[in-house]
């Protein structure tokens, strides 16, 4: 039988104060981890992105107009 978020609720519940801070530090620390991660794969990105302009090999579009496509794209696929 596998533990459910359920169960994990009901034991964080009858942790003491001082458990339950060591307890939120700990997923704090899960979510920083997680955000590192995620803003390392962002700044590949970006930097993949700023090559393409600067080599030219990237399509630019005008703001207004790649707007407008998004909205005309988004009205085609709720008619």
């Amino acid at each position: 039988m596998s533990i459910t978020l359920a169960d994990y609720i009901r034991a964080g519940t009858a942790l003491d104060p001082d458990e339950r801070e060591i307890a939120a530090a700990v997923l704090q620390g899960v979510e920083d981890a997680e955000q590192a991660e995620i803003d390392a794969a962002w700044e590949v990105e970006i930097k993949q992105r700023a090559a393409e302009i600067q080599n030219g090999s990237a399509r630019l579009v005008n703001g207004r107009v790649g707007l407008d496509q998004i909205r005309a794209e988004l009205l085609a696929r709720h008619s």
